[in-house]
């Protein structure tokens, strides 16, 4: 089953907020709302790559994901990474970012 309308819908949101501050270089939707085998109870994994990610940017992020939680109902989870993180260190080769990178759906 492909990705909500509704969920898909609360990402572009999520990004369009976040975009106001810092723009995304990826914003991905991931997990069981973009495998389209979320229920009720699932929350919305977020994978977000910046040029740099510091302390005043997760702090940001983790307030309008806060928010889109409060809004929607259904908990934001984010993940931030560098570009330099997704490139160039050893993270580039976790099972995770694999994973997101092969079935994350691009917002």
């Amino acid at each position: 089953m492909p990705t909500s309308f509704n969920d898909l819908h609360a990402a572009k949101t999520l990004k369009e907020r976040i975009s106001a501050f810092t723009p995304p270089l990826d914003f991905r939707l991931f997990g069981s709302r973009a495998r389209g085998d979320a229920d009720e109870f699932s929350d919305m994994d977020i994978f977000m790559e910046f040029e740099t990610v510091d302390r005043e940017l997760k702090m940001k992020v983790k307030d309008v994901a806060w928010e889109m939680t409060l809004e929607t109902g259904i908990i934001v989870t984010t993940l931030l990474f560098s570009r330099y993180e997704i490139e160039e260190s050893p993270l580039r080769s976790s099972p995770i970012v694999r994973v997101i990178m092969e079935e994350g759906v691009q917002v």
